[in-house]
């Protein structure tokens, strides 16, 4: 039902192509039960209609990219607010060991887990509530956050503009490909902060 009123939104004028690309994302990352929001085809089919020439690609990125980091922003705070009395719901009972799985992973790795939540449909969905009940300070989210939208949304985007009317045949890889792309952003950003330890280390000598 999603993926078809998706499809028949690409055929309006682009503001509601934009408007309700950006509403799924939106969506799936901020009821916290979003499992089922298909926010991932949705930033893939806007970056089809970009190839058409119907909508502007940058236009495009952005839009799925800010309402990426808002929708994980607001799923922050209802986390934050409510995630407890929902986590004890039965409306997750059966989803409370991945739950678990994922709220582990966030206290191992910390931010890094909120950035690679972002490129799997139960991450996005479950990562930033899960970082409001673990009152993770919203600043730090917040970087890991913006990172994670931004490298998500524009290869999802990016995946559907060089897809075309294929997309398709690679909607079923969109999430190993972000995940190659998530994996590339950790790995630069660990090997930069180690850099900078080291030369703070070798100031301090001298």
């Amino acid at each position: 039902m999603f993926d078809t009123l998706l499809q028949q939104a690409t055929s309006l004028a682009p503001v509601w192509v934009y408007l309700v690309a950006a509403g799924f994302v939106f969506l799936e990352d901020a009821v916290f039960i979003g499992f089922l929001i298909p926010g991932e085809t949705a930033a893939v089919l806007v970056g089809v209609d970009a190839s058409r020439g119907h909508i502007e690609l940058a236009i495009a990125v952005a839009a799925v990219v800010l309402a990426a980091v808002l929708g994980d922003s607001v799923g922050y705070e209802v986390g934050r607010r409510f995630g407890r009395p929902l986590m004890a719901s039965r409306l997750l009972t059966t989803r409370r060991a991945r739950l678990d799985a994922a709220a582990e992973r966030l206290a191992r790795r910390g931010g890094s887990a909120v950035l690679a939540g972002r490129f799997f449909a139960f991450g996005r969905a479950a990562m930033p509530a899960l970082a409001g009940i673990a009152h993770m300070p919203y600043p730090r989210f917040l970087v890991w956050n913006g990172l994670g939208g931004l490298a998500w949304g524009a290869a999802a985007v990016l995946v559907g503009y060089l897809a075309g009317d294929s997309y398709r045949a690679v909607t079923d890889r969109v999430g190993p490909a972000a995940a190659a792309v998530a994996g590339v952003v950790v790995v630069a950003l660990v090997v930069s902060h180690r850099l900078r330890r080291r030369r703070q280390r070798t100031s301090s000598v001298t």
